[in-house]
Formats: structure tokens, C-alpha cells, sequence
């Protein structure tokens, strides 16, 4: 039979929550007080951050299943101010940070950091831990999920699929990479002179890389260990792209496409022996309504457009704007935000 003090004790186990919300996935880890994954989440944004947050909070709470408090949240992603307020996050982070945090975690002594998920790609490099240079290309779809996701479908190979069959190739197709919209007509030029599948999927595969590469790591050197994580890293087939390319072995670790929730999760761990009590607003916050609008502010000559997010009647939040007036004027008590 179970004590009251057996019981107490385990409704008093701890854990942190990180949120990592971008365009295309939302990603939701509870880590234990060592740092070890307890559950992890991978949802689909679909255009609704909002939303996706709540799903993937309440889930990560029906698995914990009543018996952790959560000690700190944080937030990180290109929607981490709106997902810090949905949440009541106790620290917003940058993603190239958290990121970067996770991987020397799971990887210590990483000096190199290749990540590619649904929109985007960055390069991180470290040295003994620290973030010494990093660069992001927000601009080219070549390479990241969703352009992958779009050509497994249109050749019928289903995304799961598409490394293994990468594998099986020998040389690879020669495939122009330097643009999504080239890609796509060289591969179907490839098809229609006949060459095999598996040998286009590689060739993408290695196009892709070399795009990575061009684009990301001019003037840098990348060495090892290096890790790759994000979305893509699933692709065994860009795995073996950028081995082939660097030459060297690539790691590509657990919970690879959760990796920034991770590192926010971390980050806010160490946090909270500075925080007497946590900003997290509970796992039903998936019942709560928000709403966000925005708004052009004409306090000077920027122009600037101001998002807000409100519950109900109340404004919780703004940002947006380059002085920080309207972040200062609705900013969450004991939540410390980095950019």
C-alpha cells in the first residue's frame, strides 16, 4: 500500500516544458530535472499557432498525467513572444540559443550544427559550447521539408520512404540546386530521359546540400562532430548527401526534430532556481480563447506593425515594434524575453 508521503512525493516530481512554434511544425517537450526527455510532441502548425500550442500542451499533460508540476516554461520559434503569452512562458529564447543548447546537450563538444526544418535552414558553429558564428536562410524553400514534402508527392514516393531509396543509388542525377523552381524541372527532365528513381531522389538529395552549403557556410569551416537536426534529418538520404559533401560522419541525434523545444526547456531550467514560482499557465490553457490582431503604430516616421494578442476584453501582449514601447507597456511580470 501506498503511504501519503509515497503520494506526495510523486505529486511533487518536476518537470520543464519548452515550446518551439514555427510555420510549419509545432514541437512540445516536458524534460525531467536531469535534463532527460519525459514526452515530446510534433504537431502540425497549419497556419494556427495558437491553436497547435494548446493541442500540444494538453497532450504533453494527458502523458505526464497529473503527476509533475511544472517547474519553468519557455518558449522559442519564430511565433515565441505569441507562444510565450499563450503559455505564460517564464523565458523566451532565440532559436539559434536554444538550438544550439540542445545539441551540445545531447552531443557534448559539437562544433558544427546543420539544421533544416519545414521553412528554414541555420548553420551553427560552436566552440566549447559557445555560439561563435551562425547563419539562417529564410528565404530559398530549396532544401527544407516542405519542398521535400512536395516532391515526394509529386513522385509518388512517400516522404518516409524517400531516404532509404537514396540509399540504393549509386552516383545520383545531376540536379540543379541553387533554386527550388530549377530543381523541380531538372528532376522532371531527369524522368523523362529515363533515369531510375533512386538515382534522381539522390541527386536532389546532394543538390539540396550544395544549395545548404552555398548559401550557409561561405567562409566557414565546418568540422566535426557535426550534428544535424530538424525535420530533414529523418532523410537518411540528405544524411548520406552531406557526409559525401563535408566528408565527415554526421550525427543526427534522438528527438532530432524537437530540438529547439528541448534547448528552451533546458534554458529554463536553469532558470528556475532564480524564479520562486512559475508563470506556466496549466495544461488547461487549451480552454482558454485568444484572439490576435495588429495595428500600425504612428509614434515615429517607422511605421511600425504592431501585433497584439487579447483574451476576451484584455490585451496581454504586443510586439512588433523596433523601440520596444509596446512590448515594455504589456510585458509579462517575471518572464524574461531574449532576442
Amino acid at each position: 500500500m501506498t503511504s501519503d508521503s509515497q503520494k506526495a512525493a510523486v505529486a511533487t516530481r518536476e518537470a520543464y516544458l519548452g515550446v518551439d512554434v514555427g510555420s510549419v511544425s509545432t514541437n512540445v517537450v516536458a524534460l525531467g530535472p536531469n535534463g532527460e526527455v519525459l514526452t515530446s510532441e510534433y504537431l502540425r502548425t497549419m497556419g494556427q499557432p495558437i491553436r497547435a500550442v494548446q493541442e500540444g500542451v494538453r497532450r504533453i499533460g494527458k502523458h505526464l498525467d497529473g503527476d509533475f508540476v511544472i517547474r519553468g516554461a519557455g518558449a522559442t520559434g519564430s511565433a515565441r513572444y505569441l507562444t510565450g503569452v499563450v503559455i505564460g512562458a517564464d523565458l523566451v529564447k532565440n532559436e539559434i540559443t536554444s538550438h544550439a543548447v540542445a545539441a551540445s546537450h545531447i552531443v557534448p563538444g559539437v562544433r558544427t550544427v546543420l539544421e533544416i526544418g519545414g521553412q528554414d535552414s541555420k548553420l551553427i558553429l560552436l566552440r566549447d559550447g559557445v555560439v561563435t558564428d551562425f547563419a539562417m536562410n529564410t528565404v530559398c524553400a530549396a532544401g527544407t521539408g516542405s519542398f521535400l514534402d512536395h516532391q515526394s508527392a509529386r513522385l509518388g514516393v512517400p516522404v518516409e520512404d524517400f531516404g532509404e531509396l537514396a540509399l540504393k543509388a549509386g552516383e545520383g542525377a545531376q540536379i540543379a540546386g541553387r533554386c527550388s523552381v530549377f530543381a523541380e524541372s531538372d528532376m522532371i527532365h531527369k524522368q523523362q530521359v529515363g533515369y531510375p528513381l533512386e538515382e534522381i531522389v539522390l541527386g536532389l538529395c546532394r543538390a539540396l546540400v550544395r544549395n545548404y552549403i552555398n548559401n550557409l557556410a561561405k567562409g566557414k569551416r565546418l568540422e566535426p562532430p557535426v550534428v544535424f537536426q530538424g525535420g530533414v534529418a529523418a532523410n537518411i538520404g540528405m544524411k548520406r548527401a552531406f557526409e559525401d559533401a563535408l566528408g565527415v560522419e554526421i550525427t543526427i541525434p534522438p528527438y532530432h526534430d524537437v530540438m529547439g523545444a528541448i534547448g528552451v526547456a533546458l534554458l529554463t531550467m536553469d532558470e528556475a532556481p532564480y524564479v520562486e514560482m512559475s508563470n506556466f499557465r496549466g495544461f488547461e490553457l487549451s480552454e482558454f480563447e485568444y484572439g490576435t490582431s495588429s495595428f500600425i503604430c504612428s509614434g515615429c516616421s517607422n511605421n511600425c506593425e504592431i501585433v497584439k494578442i487579447k483574451s476576451g476584453r484584455e490585451t496581454l501582449a504586443c510586439w512588433g515594434g523596433r523601440c520596444g514601447k509596446w512590448e515594455l507597456e504589456f510585458d509579462s511580470p517575471g518572464a524574461r524575453v531574449s532576442k
